[in-house]
């Protein structure tokens, strides 16, 4: 039998920030133009965000930004495109065939009543450390993805981003193919 682990835990909102932490309404500023200049209007959204930059970079404090991804619950997903209220939609997130988006198991901790929760790799954001930790602080409690689901988040959104279409595949084999001889080499 496959061994259980479970998917989440709540920390304290002084922890230190781990990859895989949820923080609640996190400010994202978004330009108003793409027109530069001294005083430049923003756009603030909030977004419910996880953590998407190593651990280790957030431990040691080797960046200055922390990267992060906005996610959403299953059910207000659905209402933004029809195709993943179908069972068809749910198995693509399920199984992964969808690149640009990662499905996280049910919350199962009593009083977070999330359900199933679906990652947005499309839209990445870049959030200053300090903010971020005083941002956590402030909001108390959080939600953390445990490994080996915080790893496989990891790696999809590492997938998504490594995806490279190459102009020139090489040919194929012909059936008179061989490899040199190991003495010629």
């Amino acid at each position: 039998m496959a061994q259980q682990y479970d998917w989440y835990e709540i920390v304290n909102g002084d922890e230190n920030l781990s990859q895989g932490d949820f923080i609640n309404e996190c400010p994202i500023l978004i330009p108003s133009s793409v027109t530069i200049s001294e005083t430049q209007e923003v756009n603030v959204k909030n977004y419910n965000v996880i953590t998407m930059s190593q651990s280790c970079d957030l431990e040691y404090r080797k960046v200055d930004v922390v990267l992060v991804c906005p996610y959403w619950e299953l059910n207000q997903f659905e209402k933004e495109n029809q195709f993943y209220k179908s069972k068809e939609g749910k198995e693509s997130l399920r199984r992964g065939y969808l690149p640009g988006y990662h499905l996280l198991n049910k919350v199962g901790i009593e009083g977070q009543g999330k359900g199933y929760l679906v990652v947005d790799f499309r839209n990445v954001y870049g959030v200053p450390f300090d903010f971020l930790v005083d941002l956590a602080k402030r909001r108390g409690k959080r939600l953390r993805l445990l490994p080996p689901y915080r790893e496989h988040l990891s790696q999809s959104f590492t997938r998504f981003f490594m995806r490279v279409g190459l102009p020139i595949n090489i040919p194929e084999f012909s059936k008179s193919f061989s490899l040199p001889d190991s003495s010629s080499i």
